[in-house]
């Protein structure tokens, strides 16, 4: 029972920790971080493999963020597995320059960086000239 508990409750931890509304599949933890020159967002994604089992695609101004997991781990005379498909998107600023992005994944955390193009005037100033 005392065996039990520990795991009874880091599952219930994880569960509270869970973004909501919840959704199919399982959401990837993000940071993002934004400055003048770029956005940078980092995901949590361990026990993957990241030239198979990663996709990072953008559509519409949206970057979406897929990994699939399987992972097993076998101690003591008993094994435990996780295993499933993880997505998390997120809207894209709207100067982000699609075409540069890059990724990359060390540890259990991919980052992907977004370029930022200069910001667009808000509008344009129209001459007047005098005379007729």
């Amino acid at each position: 029972m005392t065996a039990l508990m520990p795991r009874l409750f880091g599952d219930v931890v994880d569960w509270f920790e869970t973004d909501f509304p919840l959704r199919p599949g399982h959401m990837i933890r993000v940071e993002d971080e934004i400055t003048e020159q770029d956005y940078k967002v980092r995901a949590e994604v361990p026990g993957v493999n990241p030239d198979e089992d990663i996709e990072v695609s953008v559509s519409d101004s949206v970057m979406t963020i897929q990994a699939e997991r399987h992972e097993e781990e076998k101690v003591q005379g008993r094994s435990e597995f996780r295993y499933g498909m993880m997505r998390r998107s997120v809207r894209l600023p709207a100067n982000a320059d699609t075409e540069h992005i890059t990724a990359s994944y060390e540890k259990g955390v991919l980052e992907v960086k977004v370029p930022l193009t200069a910001p667009e005037t808000a509008g344009r100033k129209i001459p007047v000239t005098a005379g007729g």
